[in-house]
């Protein structure tokens, strides 16, 4: 993979904060919520959010 510049940089930091801060919010309304479907889906969604942070995440490692 080419060297990332310093705007891809900037934007994939960006991007991962982005995702960790949707990762913190979905978990803890899960936590809020009573109902187990929307429950389920936020958990899911928290998980989908950690997956793409961590996938952004192995581009700053290549």
């Amino acid at each position: 993979m080419p060297n990332l510049t310093q705007v891809e940089l900037q934007n994939l930091r960006h991007l991962i904060g982005a995702h960790d801060t949707s990762y913190q919010k979905l978990n803890y309304y899960a936590s809020q919520a009573v109902d187990p479907q929307i429950k389920q889906m936020f958990t899911k969604s928290a998980q989908d959010a950690l997956n793409t942070k961590q996938k952004l995440m192995s581009f700053l490692n290549d």
